[in-house]
């Protein structure tokens, strides 16, 4: 399956309800949300089901998302949000705080990383970026989130794609939010 979605995919593994007009009124059907990103999410169902173009995806915390559906493979959906992108705020309550702290620990280790294979000290970074060492350190260890600007900034100046400072966790991370 290729990769065609325009924001980077967070593994999660949360429940949720895809609900749509059926003949006879509202359908809801429970799902795995497998994936989320700001523009969609890839759900998987307990069964195979003529699935509608377009449906809400309720999360587990009363957040509601109009999809419409960018494909299928039998009980596994991509979905995109018909509303654009998700605010900030929306994309917090995809995830659980475990997810949360998670990703920013991945972040942080992928952007201490690229700034040692580039040779730089925490408080060359900082200063480039108009940020305290203090920030750096912190950002690295996964303590605080780094706004967007600034992780474009910190990916520009490492010379590095910022996909690739904050695609997903890794595999053994993701087993280990599943214990």
């Amino acid at each position: 399956m290729s990769e065609l979605r325009a924001a980077t995919r967070q593994s999660t593994a949360r429940t949720g309800i895809i609900e749509f007009d059926g003949a006879r009124g509202t359908v809801s059907i429970p799902c795995t949300i497998a994936d989320v990103s700001g523009t969609g999410a890839r759900l998987k169902l307990d069964w195979s089901l003529s699935f509608p173009k377009e449906a809400t995806l309720v999360f587990a915390d009363g957040l509601r998302k109009t999809c419409r559906v960018a494909w299928q493979q039998r009980r596994l959906i991509g979905v995109a949000f018909a509303d654009g992108v998700a605010s900030a705020d929306e994309q917090a309550l995809m995830m659980t705080e475990k997810e949360q702290a998670l990703h920013r620990r991945h972040i942080g280790a992928q952007l201490k990383g690229a700034r040692e294979a580039r040779g730089y000290t925490e408080a060359q970074i900082a200063n480039l970026v108009g940020v305290s060492p203090e920030f750096v350190s912190r950002a690295e260890n996964g303590e605080i989130s780094i706004p967007l600007h600034q992780l474009t900034h910190m990916a520009d100046l490492l010379l590095v794609d910022l996909d690739s400072l904050v695609a997903g966790p890794a595999s053994s991370d993701v087993e280990l939010m599943a214990e």
